[in-house]
């Protein structure tokens, strides 16, 4: 009988008597040396402990660079190096099937003013000295946007908190959009700054990423037009960043050469966003 079938078998009794017997013949050592080794083992986890908290509040004491202390910032910015590096922006990400399409959450309330009037809606678009190249009400907007070729596609939505979906979007790739004022941006531009309406949300988003193929102007969640809790009527969406960086109701486009300002990179947040 093997020693599995034969441990299967055995009575309590017997259990109890092995236990011992295997207790009795492992390693022991004395009361004292156990005391002097938990005593160690003490003094060794409340040093521990201690420099772990010294650490924190000399991090928390450093100079705020962006609402995050300047040693925290250098290690955002290293990471945006690195993935600027060995990362291509102009990589495509997975798409799939309309029929793998999944809804999303709203998620993100700022700048999305209660009961907003889209019939007030504005578009200003702007270069690279802050000059307006062209302002559309609602209606040229969507003119706009529907003179471009229409893409129609399911891509990964993820969130920073840690949850993602795959909605389907309906628009126009950014990169066409932008094409249409080649004549008044320098194609060396390196950001793209966008606010909503009440301007109280903005983000800034690398040139690289936002002329990705896969950067749209959407206009459409599913079949439908977007909603305002989606960000009508315009939004970003893109599969290379989280979703604070996929403003909704966009009501200023920028170029510019100059890193904008960032609505969640001024509040610790890492300014890159992406993957």
């Amino acid at each position: 009988m093997s020693e599995l079938s034969r441990r299967l078998t055995e009575s309590a009794d017997e259990r109890l008597a092995r236990l011992a017997a295997e207790a009795a013949e492992g390693p022991t050592i004395s009361t004292a040396e156990y005391s002097k080794r938990s005593r160690r083992s003490f003094l060794t986890g409340a040093v521990a402990a201690a420099a772990g908290i010294a650490g924190f509040r000399a991090i928390q004491n450093r100079p705020l660079d962006g609402r995050t202390p300047d040693v925290l910032r250098k290690g955002y910015e290293w990471n945006e190096f690195v993935w600027e590096t060995l990362g291509s922006q102009s990589k495509l990400a997975p798409t799939y099937a309309l029929a793998d399409a999944t809804s999303i959450r709203v998620n993100g309330r700022l700048g999305l003013p209660d009961n907003y009037d889209l019939s007030t809606y504005e578009l200003t678009v702007k270069g690279i000295n802050d000059e307006v190249l062209e302002t559309f009400d609602l209606e040229g907007m969507r003119t706009l946007i529907n003179s471009f070729p229409q893409v129609d596609v399911v891509m990964e939505h993820k969130c920073i908190e840690g949850w993602s979906a795959k909605p389907r979007w309906g628009g126009a790739v950014f990169a066409d959009f932008a094409s249409r004022y080649a004549d008044d941006v320098p194609s060396t531009y390196g950001y793209v700054a966008m606010e909503t309406s009440d301007a109280r949300y903005y983000v800034g988003v690398d040139r690289a990423t936002m002329l990705n193929r896969q950067s749209l102007l959407a206009t459409k969640l599913g079949a439908e037009d977007l909603s305002l809790a989606h960000g009508a009527p315009l939004r970003l969406a893109t599969p290379h960043k989280y979703g604070i960086k996929s403003i909704k109701q966009i009501a200023t486009i920028r170029f510019t050469n100059e890193r904008p300002d960032d609505y969640w990179a001024e509040r610790g947040y890492t300014y890159w966003a992406g993957f």
